[in-house]
């Protein structure tokens, strides 16, 4: 079994005194009092870098879907190898990234995907631009429960924020439960960006963050007179397929 373990930007246990609380009052309940203290830490990071523009981006989904491991292979280009630890509550990361010669800053939050963390969640979503929304292409449950998470979504989020369903781990090829044409299938009824990505491997990582990112610029730029940026077809046009990720 791994161990609930939150972590600030600079690696930095929240738990206080082995209570179970973080973030001063994240405790799983109704409501999060360490919404305030996490946003102003959030906008303190990357102060010294320039940027033309902030977005809030959210990674969301069931719990062992690879969500943290995804955002450190983005953040970091690395792995998270080893014992699985569960993020609690929210967790979250900066980078800035260009953009067509515009810099963009993506602040990622990482959520928990526990149910006992859901109300927390739920907080989070009126403030977010973009939603990876990420399923385990092993794990058929958490597939089946992407359906719940949209209807969260359709809930809680703004009506324009951008969505991405996202397959993940799909470099576990001998465990696979879905195939690709499932994820499409399901996207395709939402109206959503989809594709599969390895988080180990780093297959589709940097697009799926990218693709946000261009169509966030996009959002804020664009004159009346100019097509919409479409977020799906941009996907289809640029993403690679790998063998590790074959139906």
């Amino acid at each position: 079994m791994g161990k609930d373990k939150t972590l600030n930007a600079n690696g930095t246990d929240f738990r206080q005194n082995g209570g179970g609380q973080a973030g001063g009052g994240m405790n799983g309940h109704s409501s999060f009092q360490g919404n305030s203290h996490l946003h102003r830490q959030a906008s303190r990071q990357c102060s010294s870098e320039l940027y033309d523009l902030s977005c809030k981006v959210m990674l969301i989904g069931d719990s062992g879907v690879g969500k943290t491991c995804l955002l450190v292979r983005f953040k970091d280009g690395t792995f998270l190898s080893g014992s699985f630890i569960s993020t609690v509550g929210i967790d979250f990361r900066n980078k800035v990234v260009e953009v067509d010669g515009s810099k963009v800053k993506l602040q990622i939050w990482d959520t928990a995907g526990q149910e006992r963390f859901r109300s927390i969640t739920h907080a989070y979503y009126r403030d977010a631009h973009a939603l990876l929304l990420l399923y385990d292409v092993t794990n058929k449950n958490s597939f089946d429960n992407i359906r719940a998470w949209l209807a969260e979504i359709n809930e809680y989020a703004q009506e324009d924020v951008v969505i991405m369903l996202l397959g993940n781990k799909c470099d576990v090829a001998g465990e696979r439960q879905l195939r690709r044409e499932d994820g499409e299938k399901l996207a395709k009824e939402y109206g959503v960006a989809f594709m599969e990505t390895s988080a180990k491997t780093g297959m589709n990582v940097e697009l799926a963050f990218m693709a946000v990112a261009r169509d966030l610029k996009m959002k804020k730029t664009r004159k009346p007179d100019e097509p919409q940026f479409n977020v799906a077809e941009y996907v289809d046009q640029e993403k690679t397929t790998s063998q590790c990720c074959s139906s």
